[in-house]
Formats: structure tokens, sequence, C-alpha cells
């Protein structure tokens, strides 16, 4: 995932893909090797809520190799610190996941993405702090997390056409679904279920979200 050179064009639009919240490793390994052999895939963003550490730690040195030999980039949730410790490719960070600009600093040319929720003021803020990427959502309901925030196409079409940096549409987001937001201008769709609770396994997921995205 080389965030700088996305665009804000359909035709640049990629799948971001997030773990599950709770992961068998082994079983989870094989299913992104799967995964990752079907077809593009930008980056794999590990978040494991309420996870100890050490937990965190096994987790990213069983994945990350599974990534980084598909040239998938590694992202952690929440802690830039840790993803700084563990040698990730970057940190995703929430808007109360602490010191955004201590956490550019630290991860200096890494990739730094910034929850921006349905704000435009929030996009901004991460923008000037050098955000590689801002992220939007709930676009659609979604069961991985309780939504207070709802989003809709017209901001990513807003950020495209204003801003340079990419933009990730997050939330619910299905193969069924997407069209709307890839055609407003997002630049990363970010799935979990559309992918890892897809009835014919995983690998048949991204091939779906993939090929919705090319229809779009």
């Amino acid at each position: 995932m080389n965030a700088a050179s996305q665009g804000g064009s359909s035709a640049g639009c990629r799948l971001y893909l997030i773990t599950p919240p709770r992961l068998d490793l082994v079983r989870f390994r094989d299913d992104l090797a799967a995964a990752l052999d079907a077809g593009d895939v930008a980056c794999l963003q590990l978040r494991l809520k309420d996870a100890a550490p050490d937990d965190v730690k096994r987790a990213t040195e069983a994945l990350m190799p599974v990534c980084h030999a598909h040239d998938v980039a590694f992202i952690l949730n929440d802690d830039a610190k840790l993803a700084h410790a563990l040698g990730c490719d970057g940190a995703h960070l929430g808007q109360t996941d602490g010191d955004h600009a201590g956490a550019r600093k630290l991860l200096e040319g890494k990739i730094l993405g910034i929850t921006c929720h349905a704000s435009r003021h929030l996009a901004m803020e991460a923008g000037e702090l050098g955000a590689d990427y801002v992220a939007f959502g709930a676009f659609f309901p979604t069961d991985t997390k309780e939504v207070l925030h709802h989003a809709t196409p017209d901001i990513l079409e807003w950020w495209s056409e204003m801003m340079e940096i990419p933009c990730v549409a997050i939330g619910g987001i299905t193969a069924q679904n997407c069209a709307p937001l890839v055609r407003s201008g997002a630049d990363f769709l970010a799935v979990v279920g559309a992918v890892w609770n897809h009835p014919d396994g995983p690998a048949a997921g991204v091939k779906a979200m993939n090929a919705a995205i090319a229809a779009a």
C-alpha cells in the first residue's frame, strides 16, 4: 500500500482488509493467504480490540510475513507505539487513540491513517498533520462495532475533489452496496464481514469485492 500514490479516481480504488476482532491464528493465517492469493488487496489492518500486547505481538509475527509475501501492507489498529516497536508498516488511529502529531513523528516513513467519522473538520486536521489517509464512515449498518457516526457518499466526493490525500470508506461495505462509494471517489474500501464471512470463503469474498469495484 503506497498511500501517497493513490489518487481520487474510481480506477484507483482498492480493497483494504480489516481482521475480525478475534482470531484463531493458525486458521486465520491460512484464510489470509487464500484471500491475498485471490486478488488485489492494498493492506491488512490488524484490529484486535482489548487484546493484550503479547497477543497482538503473536498475531503480528504470524500474519505480517503473509502480507509482505503478497506485497500487502500490514497496519496495526489503535497503537502507534506498538506498531513502531513491532516493525509494522503503519498504524490506524481513532480520534481518541493518543497523540496524532506524536504518532506522525514516530511513524516517519510509515503509513498513518486517521479515523474522521463523518467530519470534514477532523479530516482537514488529519491532513494538516500529515496523515497518509483519512477514513470516513460508517456508510452502512455494521455488526463489527457500534455505529455512532453515519457518513454519506458526498463526503468522499468533497474530499477527493479537495485533497490529494487518499480516503478510506468503512462500515458495512459489501460487493452489493459499494458502487456509490467507488463512484464518489473512495480510494480504498475497508471491509471485514464481506470477505471473512463470505459463504464461499475469504478468497471468494476478495474476488467478489474486486469485481464490484471494477464494475462500479
